[in-house]
């Protein structure tokens, strides 16, 4: 199922007892508070796990900055960039030393590829993070909307339990990692 903001906050604003919305700009307390709160809680959960879905590689051109200090050259990050997750260089999107500063990233290698989380449209979020998502702005809305600061608890949990079950499901989509250059099985060998 292809989901929209609207319809996620829509989804969380039931899950509390509250009028859903068509619009952010409604012009009601449940609009307003979803259009405060929506943009930080996706954002946050996006970068909080490497989501299988929201991972990205891409080559960086380099800028004609020159860092000041501890490294040779400097890239710009991607607009729609949210976490970096691993740098390198090459056919490669690991091993490279890198420090992130600011929008751009330094390293003293010649050219860049990075591995990152991005800000992804909520037409492509699987189930099961979709779940999550809405769960933890029921969370989030519960407080300001209905003053009950037992339910938003009770919601919090709720929504960490959902996130714990979506990270696990979200994990079992792709080959396990091995251990790549590891001294002690080379040296069984």
């Amino acid at each position: 199922m292809s989901y929209t903001d609207v319809s996620l906050c829509s989804k969380a604003l039931l899950k509390i007892g509250a009028q859903t919305i068509t619009s952010f700009e409604d012009g009601t307390a449940e609009s307003e508070v979803s259009a405060n709160l929506y943009p930080l809680v996706k954002d946050s959960l996006l970068s909080s796990y490497p989501w299988s879905f929201a991972i990205a590689q891409k080559r960086l051109g380099r800028l004609d900055l020159t860092p000041v200090a501890d490294f040779k050259y400097a890239f710009q990050l991607p607009s729609d960039f949210l976490r970096i997750i691993s740098a390198g260089s090459g056919s490669k999107g690991r091993g490279a030393e890198y420090r992130v500063y600011e929008n751009k990233i330094y390293t003293d290698s010649e050219e860049l590829i990075i591995t990152y989380i991005y800000r992804v449209n909520e037409s492509i979020f699987p189930t099961f993070f979709s779940e999550a998502l809405v769960a933890a702005l029921a969370a989030e809305f519960c407080l300001p909307l209905t003053e009950s600061t037992s339910r938003a608890e009770f919601l919090q949990k709720k929504a960490e339990d959902i996130l714990k079950q979506a990270r696990l499901i979200d994990a079992q989509q792709g080959t396990p990692l091995k251990f790549e250059d590891f001294s002690l099985i080379e040296a069984r060998q």
